[in-house]
């Protein structure tokens, strides 16, 4: 097992009203990551990731594309300090 990190990551375009938040979530936990994803009044949408580097280099990777319906324009990428978070939600 790789190192584990923990990021922050905004996600702005078309990312509300396309089901980003629910797609975020499956895919984080097919990778195991803990954390969570809402979505911002500012129209964005706000995640935190924390697992293995590996782990979270490939939901970086699909973060920039996203699920069918959404139109992502940019993904700015925090790095924070690890919480030992496993399970991953949904904020509203």
């Amino acid at each position: 097992m790789g190192s584990v990190s923990r990021k922050r990551v905004i996600v702005t375009g078309m990312v509300q009203g396309v089901g980003f938040r629910y797609y975020t979530e499956a895919e984080a936990s097919a990778l195991g990551l803990g954390g969570y994803v809402r979505n911002r009044s500012d129209g964005a949408v706000e995640a935190e990731f924390e697992g293995t580097d590996d782990a979270l280099d490939r939901m970086l990777t699909w973060l920039h594309t996203g699920p069918r319906f959404a139109n992502v324009q940019s993904v700015q990428v925090t790095d924070l300090a690890e919480l030992g978070e496993a399970a991953f939600s949904v904020r509203l």
